[in-house]
């Protein structure tokens, strides 16, 4: 498989599991996201040439989403829909959503390697925007404050250089995209 089929197969696999996991969570389907992901993330490992590597850096960004989220919570910067854990542990379809994104890190997003700076105005924008563009469609109990906004901006800028640098580095032996 060339690269360019093999990132719009990863693009096309991120949008969908990012809406089955918003859309669901807004429609009560909680269980639709983490569902999704189990053939969506099948599919990456399998197209994938360091599978270790890629696995551990899906649980990597896993926990560390899993504790962002949680923490942004927990100070009342955004409220999701919640799913089998009380508030403010972050739910299992939000958690999917972390897989998600670092399942394009060494694929779609390969770009963002070695950009660090790059990676970190990418997070600051795409974030935000993701956690807004979530809430309208109602995965949330209500849309996030400008505070917010900008709380996300700073955390997600922090986080996608952070995650970009451990795709880099869990994939030592990796031949390129």
């Amino acid at each position: 498989m060339n690269g360019l089929t093999r990132k719009v197969i990863n693009v096309v696999l991120f949008q969908a599991a990012w809406f089955a996991a918003v859309l669901g969570a807004a429609r009560g389907m909680l269980w639709l996201g983490p569902l999704s992901m189990i053939p969506v993330l099948a599919l990456h490992l399998a197209l994938e040439e360091n599978r270790r590597g890629e696995a551990r850096l899906l649980l990597a960004a896993g926990l560390l989403g899993f504790l962002f989220d949680t923490t942004f919570v927990a100070g009342g910067v955004f409220t999701p829909l919640q799913h089998l854990f009380p508030r403010p542990i972050s739910p299992p379809w939000m958690i999917c959503l972390w897989l998600n994104f670092a399942a394009t890190l060494n694929v779609s997003l390969a770009w963002l390697r070695g950009h660090f700076i790059l990676a970190a105005a990418f997070g600051a924008v795409g974030g935000p925007l993701a956690y807004y563009s979530g809430a309208r469609l109602g995965a949330t109990e209500a849309l996030p404050t400008t505070t917010g906004m900008l709380l996300l901006a700073i955390g997600w800028g922090i986080m996608t250089p952070l995650l970009v640098w451990l795709a880099c580095t869990l994939s030592v032996g990796r031949t390129g995209r």
